[in-house]
């Protein structure tokens, strides 16, 4: 079986980073999955696609979690664990070098993730109807006196 150039093996570890970017992925397995050295992983996948490894991971995971603060109402924290980050506090920095903004402020500055909510016509007929009171309908008060004593 003839051996893949490296720029298979690059993009066999691209894709995995980009599929697996929630899990604890390292280096060492993206450097794995092209059957690579990790050194040697690092400089061919810097040239192939200009950044780091674990640069390009992280602004993969950067990417997800600026979606999930636009369009949902998950806490910072979930966000964090969400797009498969450790630590709070790193998350953080890392999100304001790459938006310029802490996570709160950038959800701040889109709408509420409830107007993205679709629901569908038929339950906002039927929970926008006004709601009766049981017990106070007429049909009911006729049968209370219709009752034997």
């Amino acid at each position: 079986m003839a051996s893949l150039p490296p720029a298979r093996h690059l993009l066999r570890a691209r894709d995995l980073a980009d599929a697996r970017y929630r899990e604890a992925i390292t280096v060492d397995d993206l450097a794995r999955a092209a059957g690579l050295s990790r050194a040697h992983f690092s400089r061919e996948f810097r040239g192939a696609f200009g950044e780091s490894p674990h640069g390009y991971l992280l602004s993969r995971r950067l990417e997800r979690a600026a979606s999930l603060l636009r369009r949902t109402d998950r806490s910072v924290t979930d966000v964090c664990l969400l797009v498969g980050l450790r630590s709070v506090g790193s998350f953080t920095t890392s999100f304001h070098r790459a938006y310029d903004l802490t996570p709160t402020a950038y959800r701040a500055a889109f709408p509420p993730a409830a107007t993205y909510a679709r629901v569908p016509a038929c339950v906002l007929r039927a929970y926008g109807r006004p709601h009766h009171e049981r017990g106070n309908t007429a049909r009911l008060e006729k049968t209370t006196h219709l009752t034997p004593p």
